[in-house]
């Protein structure tokens, strides 16, 4: 039987934020995040019911209050749309934190705006639903378009939206009129899946097509024929649930953990995105997300560090670790370690230490710095010991790589 739990977690202004986690039957299949309307709350019934539906399809679904709305902290007079995004970021963050990084975005309204501005900053989501988004974050503003003067003289003004008082201030007109969702729709790499009433009232269905046209392939629109922009009857968000679930399938297949492929702890997974030509998701111990890619001289769309980038990280994390663990054993005063590395192929007979005679040979350099009040012969000493880490040792040890094709 499908659950909810009340959790919390810290927005991007500092805030408490109020969340609902709707769980399925079970182990979930996938995680998705929703963000809701413009003034709204996560237990509007759009999002509750499409949260519902979700679960029983398998999908977990966190919903949670923008700062400044429902149960979260905060005082909406100080947000703006770039805040909310800002909320997405945390609520995704969260999620990837405590249970599992959200495969699906969904926004409904200027939520949905907002997801399409946060996609790019989830690299796990694979797919984007938004339900009657406007285009333009500014559209919003017809709701206190007749303050809209007194926002540019005074700063702010009380204005009545949804059966209560908001004060907006003249930094959240700035904020949105600063927005090209445009540019955020056509660089996000995901599958988008647009929904909207061709009636609708609030948001005209033309912003579906502004969408739709910014957004590459994979893009798909359904219209929501005779729903009204909360999608208040209980078919509609019905409906809206099980169309994502059927088409969010291909995007949220299971993935086991890096321990569950691999049999073992501390494995690591890397896999392709399919979001460019390099692209690659590494799973550390099954969290601690991370990307690979190359840079666009060789093809790449420089999405994250190069495999060396990678190899030169892990070295220079391990002789900064090494040396402040034997300053901690002896009680040296190191204030701080930094580890610079550059790598470079160059000819073996322009090594006069390499083994190696002929052809190229692999040139890592190494420069550390060692701050603290220390004498010559002790930061000596630091700097012999990071030559000690175990990844140097590694490198210079003897390697045995087995590669094996499975299924």
């Amino acid at each position: 039987m499908a659950r909810t739990e009340k959790i919390t977690f810290t927005g991007a202004l500092g805030e408490s934020l109020a969340a609902r986690l709707d769980l399925p039957d079970g182990k979930p299949d996938a995680y998705a995040l929703f963000a809701h309307c413009f003034t709204c709350t996560k237990d509007i019934f759009a999002a509750s019911r499409i949260a519902r539906g979700l679960t029983e399809h398998g999908i977990a679904v966190l919903r949670f209050d923008f700062t400044g709305l429902g149960a979260s902290e905060g005082e909406f007079a100080n947000t703006n749309f770039s805040s909310n995004v800002g909320d997405l970021i945390a609520a995704a963050d969260h999620l990837r934190e405590h249970f599992e990084a959200p495969a699906i975005l969904i926004g409904h309204s200027l939520g949905g705006a907002a997801v399409l501005a946060a996609a790019s900053d989830v690299p796990e989501a694979k797919a984007v639903c938004t339900v009657g988004a406007p285009a333009d974050p500014a559209h919003v503003a017809h709701h206190f378009e007749h303050a809209r003067d007194e926002i540019e003289a005074e700063g702010q003004a009380t204005v009545q939206m949804v059966g209560r008082p908001f004060t907006v201030k003249k930094q959240f007109l700035d904020d949105i009129a600063a927005q090209r969702l445009e540019d955020k729709v056509a660089g996000m790499k995901k599958a988008l899946l647009v929904f909207h009433a061709p009636t609708d009232q609030t948001v005209g269905v033309e912003n579906a097509g502004a969408i739709f046209q910014a957004a590459k392939h994979p893009k798909s629109f359904v219209s929501l024929d005779g729903a009204d922009h909360l999608l208040s009857r209980h078919e509609d968000a019905v409906y809206v649930a099980n169309v994502i679930a059927a088409w969010g399938e291909r995007y949220t297949e299971h993935k086991a953990s890096a321990e569950e492929l691999a049999g073992i702890p501390g494995a690591v997974v890397v896999e392709e995105t399919g979001e460019g030509k390099f692209t690659n998701a590494i799973s550390v111990n099954g969290k601690h997300p991370m990307r690979a890619d190359e840079p666009p001289k060789y093809g790449g769309d420089d999405t994250g560090p190069t495999p060396y980038d990678l190899l030169l990280a892990g070295l220079g994390a391990c002789k900064s670790m090494t040396m402040r663990m034997y300053a901690e054993r002896k009680g040296i005063a190191l204030k701080k370690a930094r580890v610079t590395l550059t790598h470079q192929k160059i000819h073996a007979d322009d090594c006069a230490a390499c083994e190696t005679e002929t052809g190229m040979v692999d040139d890592i350099a190494v420069n550390i710095e060692i701050e603290g009040d220390l004498d010559t012969e002790t930061r000596q000493r630091l700097f012999e010991i990071a030559d000690k880490c175990p990844v140097h040792r590694t490198l210079h040890g003897e390697i045995n790589i087995k590669s094996e094709l499975k299924g």
